[in-house]
């Protein structure tokens, strides 16, 4: 078994997430809905995952890396670092490491204050996460930030179905839920288009159904970073 090493910096387990939010029974309960309940999703999407995630080399920062279902995939050689703002998904995220066995480091910051230095890493990976984001614009203009020049940004995310359809327009009327009862999540966000606009000189887009049916739209691909 690999080394264990997660490691959090300035984050005790007693602290106020980043940003001031109250620490409450909605972060508390939708870690353990992820944790108790997401398996069913990811049996689903393990195959994508698996051609996005496993072949990974050297540092690999992931944002919103939730209860670590993404842990698995990553090779043993990579550095780890994760960016998780919910307090509540920590232990989760430290039990997985421990169990698959892989080095792992847990920091402060959100995925619009990402706590690297600039040019730090190889790779930085989404994966449900940029539908939740206060400000896209801002959470993509950090990746670029944290990114070596060439790096590659990885993500898999249920984004908005096409204008005028049923489905856009349920999107729609349950925003207001997900957003209070998902941590956030936005359900009709046009998520390729930010991705495509965000300065990334190469971007590879896939668009696909995924397993559940209000957030059956979805996308996954590759996003590279200028080389200087």
């Amino acid at each position: 078994m690999a080394a264990i090493a997660m490691t959090t910096t300035s984050v005790p387990e007693n602290s106020r997430p980043v940003h001031g939010e109250e620490r409450g029974l909605r972060k508390r309960f939708f870690a353990w809905t992820l944790h108790k309940f997401n398996g069913g999703y990811e049996r689903e999407i393990a195959a994508r995952k698996r051609g996005l995630l496993d072949e990974l080399t050297g540092t690999v920062i992931e944002i919103g890396p939730g209860t670590g279902p993404n842990l698995r995939y990553y090779a043993k050689t990579v550095r780890w670092i994760g960016i998780e703002p919910n307090l509540y998904m920590r232990a989760y995220l430290r039990r997985e490491a421990e169990r698959i066995g892989v080095k792992a480091e847990l920091r402060e910051g959100t995925a619009e204050a990402i706590g690297c230095p600039d040019d730090s890493a190889d790779v930085v990976v989404s994966t449900l996460v940029l539908c939740s984001v206060p400000n896209l614009r801002g959470t993509l203009a950090e990746i670029l930030r944290v990114l070596k020049p060439g790096g590659r940004f990885v993500f898999i995310e249920h984004v908005a179905a096409p204008p005028g359809t049923r489905l856009r327009k349920w999107q729609r009327r349950l925003r207001p839920w997900f957003h209070f009862l998902a941590d956030g999540c936005s359900p009709d966000r046009e998520t390729w288009r930010a991705i495509e606009s965000a300065g990334f000189v190469q971007v590879r887009i896939e668009h696909f159904d995924g397993p559940v049916p209000i957030v059956r739209p979805h996308i996954a691909g590759v996003a590279i970073k200028k080389v200087a």
